[in-house]
């Protein structure tokens, strides 16, 4: 039997060659397992070292923070709230100057009240109560009502007028005001009351003092009575809002 025999030119390339070209062409590739692992183990060492490297620094006492001029805050007084005001002195001194610790006066050149930080105060909010509650006072509110601005964080005053909610004028006004007050206050008193917050009504201004939420229901209520909504809808509408929040909270 004869066997063939190929012969190979120089030109054709061998097969081990080959081989070897593919297998150089190819790379292995990682598994995303130990690069999850490793980022895992990377990002754990960068949070310890930020925990280590965290700075702790000592309180602030209110001097510093404060600064070397003292503050001063000027409440005007208008002519009708004169007697009050000084009928009242006391109860709004007492507060401001030996439990805020600040520097208060009035003066009778500018008719204002004026609230002044000195070295013994602590407390960097004390100005700013302190500007509220003589705020809330020249605006009619009550000394023990605009207290509680000095005693919880959690309260604001807010003012609008009855033309902001709906453009009237004189009898239609005048109306609107009645409707907000009732017979003797009483429609008042049940907003007041159902919201917990307290109102006062100066000819067309409308003073609301309470946390964020009761005055949004007061507000609410009362624009709803300028718009012409009966009272025993707009009664019926703030309990409903009231006793919902209440099972919220």
């Amino acid at each position: 039997m004869e066997v063939e025999q190929t012969t190979r030119t120089g030109n054709e390339p061998s097969s081990s060659t080959g081989c070897q070209n593919v297998a150089d062409e190819f790379k292995q590739v990682k598994s995303k397992k130990n690069n999850k692992r490793k980022r895992q183990v990377d990002d754990g060492q960068m949070e310890t070292e930020v925990h280590r490297k965290r700075p702790e620094f000592p309180p602030i006492s209110g001097d510093k923070m404060k600064g070397d001029s003292d503050e001063m805050r000027k409440i005007p007084v208008p002519s009708h709230r004169y007697t009050p005001l000084k009928e009242n002195w006391m109860k709004i001194f007492t507060p401001i100057v030996e439990h805020l610790q600040l520097q208060v006066r009035f003066n009778l050149k500018t008719r204002n009240v004026e609230i002044k930080t000195c070295k013994e105060t602590q407390d960097i909010s004390a100005l700013t109560k302190a500007a509220d509650f003589v705020k809330a006072f020249v605006l009619g509110f009550q000394v023990e009502d605009a207290l509680a601005l000095i005693r919880l964080d959690e309260l604001f005053l807010e003012t609008f007028e009855v033309t902001d909610v709906k453009p009237l004028k004189g009898d239609h006004l005048s109306r609107a005001i009645g409707r907000i007050a009732g017979k003797g206050g009483k429609t008042k008193f049940t907003i007041e009351n159902v919201t917990r917050t307290r109102i006062v009504l100066a000819d067309t201004k409308i003073h609301i003092l309470g946390s964020f939420q009761n005055i949004k229901m007061a507000r609410t209520a009362i624009c709803n009575l300028i718009l012409g909504s009966p009272p025993s809808k707009v009664y019926g509408n703030i309990r409903a809002v009231a006793s919902r929040t209440a099972e919220r909270f």
